[in-house]
Formats: structure tokens, sequence, C-alpha cells
């Protein structure tokens, strides 16, 4: 084995150990010292180089990124996210006849449209999707956020928020919570102007909780 192939490999494991246990600085630290290492592949994007580890440095590339993107919602860094996402994008296009697909990438691809969402960058997030196929479009991952994208245009925010509850995978929440504020402060901020006096329940009601402690909790988070 190339020893080039078995530090990355190792470090790789290392990474994932200290992923595992919540460790996100020591992965974080790591994760930069592997992407280092990664440039020394003359097989990954944009080369492609057909080299006789080709397969197995394109597989481990795309690995590392994956778990990339998911540690960048671990630690709640939206530009890590998206630089990251637009790392591992190729292997999931450029490289896809030469993997077999990664049973992450519907999840990451949803995951990435969801992010789009919560930024209001909604014309972006139409180009990617009139880039996916007519299989990815029918996955779980990415009808959800399609879904979402429809309610939210339509101002179903009830449709939106509960939503959260029938995430299709676990990394969906940060996001969805995110999407939650951005209507809740669109509503309160609708509802400032409409009303000189609201009492707990209308309030609860317009926002959309369900427990007076959760208005009381977002109305103590928005105060200056």
């Amino acid at each position: 084995m190339d020893p080039k192939f078995t530090e990355v490999s190792q470090l790789f494991d290392r990474f994932k150990a200290a992923f595992l246990r919540n460790d996100f600085d020591s992965a974080s630290n790591l994760l930069s010292q592997l992407k280092v290492l990664l440039t020394g592949f003359r097989s990954l994007p944009p080369l492609f180089a057909d080299t006789p580890n080709a397969v197995q440095e394109l597989t481990i590339a795309r690995d590392i990124y994956e778990h990339a993107v998911v540690l960048s919602v671990k630690i709640e860094d939206q530009d890590a996210f998206e630089r990251d996402f637009f790392q591992l994008k190729p292997y999931y296009t450029d490289a896809r006849n030469r993997l077999p697909q990664s049973p992450q990438e519907y999840p990451i691809l949803g995951l990435n449209l969801l992010r789009l969402l919560v930024q209001n960058r909604i014309a972006e997030f139409h180009t990617e999707l009139e880039l996916l196929s007519s299989t990815a479009l029918e996955n779980p991952c990415i009808k959800h956020a399609v879904e979402l994208e429809q309610s939210f245009m339509e101002g179903a925010y009830n449709r939106v928020l509960s939503a959260r509850q029938t995430v299709p995978h676990e990394t969906y929440v940060y996001f969805m919570d995110l999407l939650a504020k951005t209507i809740r402060d669109e509503i309160a901020g609708c509802s400032e102007k409409a009303y000189d006096y609201l009492s707990i329940n209308d309030a609860k009601q317009m926002l959309l909780f369900t427990k007076d402690q959760e208005l009381l909790e977002y109305i103590k988070g928005g105060a200056p």
C-alpha cells in the first residue's frame, strides 16, 4: 500500500474517533491536516489522474469531505459548510462514473438545499435542484427540502415548523431551527407593526409556540 495513502487512512481513523466522542476541536485540527495531505493525490479533482490507487484515493477523499460537511453542522459554521460542500460536490458529479454512489450523497445534497433556503438564496436553491436527477428528486431527503421551500414560499409557516419533527436526517435539525427562528422573527416584526398589545396566549399562537416557556425564552433571546 502507498505510504501516503496509509498516512491519510490512519489520520482519518483518528479524526473519526475524535468526531464520535464529540471532540470537535481535535476533529477540526485533524481535518486541516487531512486536507493538506489530500493535495498530494493527483487522482483527485480537478486532475483526476489515472493513478494505481485512484479509486481508493477518491473514495477516502469523498468520505473525508462528507465528514467535513457534517462537522461544520455540528460546530454550527455555515461558512465552513459552504467551503466543504464546494470541495465535495465534484465527487458527486465529475467522479460519478469512477465510484459507487455514496449513501451520504442524498442526505448531504438535501442538507445543502436546506442551507440555501435558510440563507434565503432561493435562486441558487432552484439552480441546484435543476441539476439533480429524477431519482434524486424522489429521495426523501431532497423531497423534504423541496416541500419546505414550497411551504415557505406559500407562507404556510405551520407546515414548515412542524417539519422539524419529521427530518429525514439528524443533521437537518440545526438548519431547521435556524429556519424556525427566521420565520418567527418575520412574524414578530409584522406583529409589532400591526398590534399595540398582544396577550401571552395570542403571541404564543401567532408565533406558533405550544408552551408559554418557549415564548418567554424566544422573547428573552431576541432582547438587546
